[in-house]
């Protein structure tokens, strides 16, 4: 019998209808069924998961391989039995309710042959709302490392593995892991591998997140999650050593698997349960978590960290509630420096050090943008002179001198943050600020008030209305939004030169500053802004 180039591994429990498109997705593959061999495990399916598996078997007998077997609760075992049939020069593992593109296979094979890759990774996409790290796939490589690339992101089995690599290494699942038993199987094959090489120019495989989210990793609780992660990392920690490489990979674990255990859902926990997520993870911020990783660690996760490693759930707790109820805090600025004024900051109860607090190099315009908005606005005139006086809202406290309200012509370059923010390139120049601002602490202690008088000039202009803020050593120019504030009618003011000023809200409700006159003195011609202004007699 010839040796097929590839088994794909399926471990299957209760997927349908979803495995239906799997199977079809697999016998439909440009590589052609003789090359192809398929190793199926149906690990006890309740539904009609095992009678598909026989039916694809009946009809492809000469590919198609099929197993059943008592549930074990999860994929390890299935996937190990599967290990054990497949004859192909290659083993590729999919789950039972994705799919592949047609041409999958056929082009990780040539990749494989051609680049001489241990491994081969190809492009993965989610669907139905599955989210999929992309970072990895922005390229068609042929040779990346484990410790300078996205990969750490991009752990699961699903992959083409060299199966004379798996032999040789015997490498399996650990059958004790409910959830991310496919990790240490990934990360120890990519260890070991001479070469990974990246397919990003054609859609390997689609992930799907079913429609009722039972998909195995979404059902398991944090406890177990914990353990799973725990087990990741000491298999992580025998392989690669203390330092640089060894933090690359952890760094992925840190922010995902762990700081996922810390988020809003924490909060429905009982408190035993809480305390003891906390202790778990305070083992592996001792064994793990160094000083290199904890300041490559946005400010948000690297205090829930802290906190956790404190033992300070209640703060935690309050942190996390604090932050769904109103947001993030605002930003303590001092000294040149900024610091996320979460529960527990300088409290010499919890005793976590400010440098867990601090915001170090990172960007931080989303959070200063969701909580920069528009208080109160309303025209000032003093005989023939305009301004608007506008008081705004700031997500800072603190040393607020470099906090001013500017008139800023031309629009925000595409690069901007999704609410409009931006931190300014170290070489930009901010536009000169314009009138007298006042700087107070906002009454509930999450900001400061920016009030600002700004005179209004006449001629031909719209501008964007912008906070120009220093934070850590960055400037940074957030948009004025106006949420659902009221904006004073357009106004005008009589001189020789008649204008009318106006404030609006465009269409992604920033406030914008115009201008411009009532009528042209050269042809006597009344502009289409006249309004309702009568055109002044000529002398």
């Amino acid at each position: 019998m010839t040796t097929p180039d590839v088994t794909v591994v399926v471990a299957v429990y209760n997927t349908m209808p979803y495995l239906t498109e799997c199977l079809q997705s697999l016998v439909g593959q440009s590589i052609g069924l003789d090359r192809l061999q398929v190793v199926a495990v149906d690990d006890g399916s309740t539904d009609d998961s095992g009678r598909e598996l026989d039916r694809f078997a009946e009809k492809y007998p000469d590919t198609f391989k099929v197993l059943h077997q008592e549930n074990s609760g999860g994929p390890a075992v299935p996937s190990n039995r599967a290990l054990e049939l497949a004859t192909g020069r290659y083993v590729y593992f999919i789950g039972s309710d994705d799919h592949l593109g047609d041409e999958a296979l056929e082009r990780m094979v040539a990749c494989a042959d051609a680049r001489e890759a241990d491994v081969v990774v190809g492009k993965m996409v989610g669907t139905n709302g599955r989210y999929v790290h992309q970072k990895l796939y922005t390229d068609d490589n042929p040779d990346i490392s484990l410790y300078d690339s996205a990969l750490p992101y991009t752990l699961a089995n699903t992959k083409l593995f060299r199966r004379e690599l798996v032999e040789k290494h015997k490498l399996r699942f650990p059958e004790d892991m409910p959830v991310g038993s496919d990790q240490p199987f990934t990360i120890e094959a990519c260890f070991r591998a001479r070469k990974i090489s990246v397919v990003g120019d054609y859609t390997c495989y689609y992930a799907v997140k079913r429609g009722d989210a039972s998909n195995i990793t979404y059902r398991a609780d944090h406890l177990a999650r914990l353990r799973c992660a725990a087990k990741i990392m000491e298999h992580t920690a025998a392989l690669i050593e203390a330092g640089p490489k060894r933090d690359a990979v952890f760094k992925r674990h840190f922010e995902w698997e762990l700081s996922k255990l810390l988020q809003k859902d924490f909060l429905r926990l009982d408190t035993d349960t809480r305390r003891k997520v906390c202790e778990g993870i305070a083992a592996l911020l001792d064994a793990y978590f160094t000083d290199g990783l904890r300041d490559r660690t946005g400010v948000v996760r690297r205090v829930r960290f802290g906190l956790a490693w404190r033992g300070a759930v209640d703060e935690l707790s309050r942190a996390l509630s604090d932050e769904a109820e109103h947001g993030a805090p605002p930003f303590l600025l001092e000294d040149g420096r900024a610091f996320a004024a979460y529960p527990g900051f300088r409290d010499g109860a919890v005793g976590l050090p400010d440098h867990f607090y601090e915001v170090l190099g990172e960007g931080v315009a989303g959070r200063l943008a969701k909580h920069t908005r528009l208080e109160s606005a309303e025209w000032e005139q003093e005989g023939e002179d305009l301004a608007l006086a506008l008081t705004v809202r700031i997500g800072v406290i603190g040393d607020t001198a470099s906090a001013v309200v500017v008139p800023a012509q031309g629009a925000m370059p595409a690069t901007a943050d999704k609410p409009g923010a931006r931190r300014l390139p170290g070489d930009a120049r901010r536009p000169d600020a314009v009138g007298s601002f006042v700087r107070e602490a906002a009454p509930d202690g999450r900001g400061t008030l920016l009030t600002a008088r700004i005179p209004v000039r006449p001629g031909t202009v719209k501008r964007g209305l912008r906070v120009y803020v220093d934070v850590a050593g960055s400037t940074y120019e957030i948009p004025v939004r106006a949420d659902g504030t009221a904006m004073p009618l357009a106004r005008r003011w009589v001189r020789t030169d008649p204008h009318r000023a106006s404030v609006n809200v465009n269409s992604k409700g920033r406030l914008v500053l115009s201008t411009a006159p009532l009528w042209e003195p050269e042809t006597g011609a009344f502009s289409r802004l006249r309004s309702k202004v009568s055109r002044p007699k000529r002398k």
